[in-house]
């Protein structure tokens, strides 16, 4: 995956000069230091998941962790009572364990699942994941 390096936050994009907000780029362990232990097994599991579906970038920054490959197809978000994990998809999942969706396009949609264990990384998250990462990948 080719990427585009912004001169001036120095985070990676899919392409070159594209539009976004300048904030420092960090690592994960920056993002998922002020929470708690728990949170950073919760990412751990959702990571390793989309690294067995292929390349993918970690984009870190205080309030969370961006994972693209072409384009973003998840943001994870450690917060107080639980982890946001924010799929991006060409369409909403309809579930009971979605408690927020948000139109952030014409053709995107993001859905929000809050994960309090890694246990919570299931089948039916894992396979969200997988379609966002296809989605994603063009």
């Amino acid at each position: 995956m080719s990427r585009w390096t912004c001169p001036s936050c120095e985070r990676e994009f899919g392409r070159s000069n594209q539009w976004h907000v300048c904030v420092p780029a960090g690592t994960v362990d920056e993002t998922f230091a002020p929470h708690r232990p728990e949170w950073r097994l919760i990412f751990d599991a959702i990571l390793a998941h989309v690294e067995d579906l292929g390349p993918v970038h970690t984009d870190a920054v205080r309030i969370g962790v961006f994972l693209k490959t072409e384009r973003t197809l998840a943001e994870v978000r450690p917060r107080a009572r639980a982890v946001d994990l924010m799929l991006v998809l060409p369409h909403a999942i309809d579930s009971d364990r979605i408690r927020r969706t948000m139109r952030t396009s014409a053709d995107l949609t993001t859905s929000v699942v809050a994960l309090t264990n890694a246990g919570q990384v299931d089948d039916q998250v894992r396979a969200w994941l997988t379609e966002a990462y296809d989605a994603a990948s063009g």
